[in-house]
């Protein structure tokens, strides 16, 4: 299963959108990647008899918890990073 995310218009914290290639790619990359990881432990995990609904949970909360080291920009915030 290879899922596109190229229609993601990703943004900036003050709204303008990621225009820089570079940037684009290593972010669709990376969704690439966690999309498989993702399935991996979904398939694991069901193979070994967990309920598939409570993986899913699992892995949402793992998401919605993500921790990021850096402080929180304000929209409008610095520009180029």
């Amino acid at each position: 299963m290879k899922k596109s995310f190229d229609d993601i218009l990703w943004r900036q914290p003050d709204g303008k959108p990621v225009a820089c290639k570079e940037k684009l790619l290593v972010l669709n990359e990376n969704l690439t990647e966690i999309t498989q990881a993702c399935q991996d432990a979904l398939e694991d995990a069901v193979l070994m008899g967990c309920d598939e609904a409570q993986v899913r949970g699992v892995l949402e909360t793992l998401i919605r918890e993500l921790d990021t080291p850096f402080p929180k920009r304000k929209r409008g915030g610095a520009a180029g990073a």
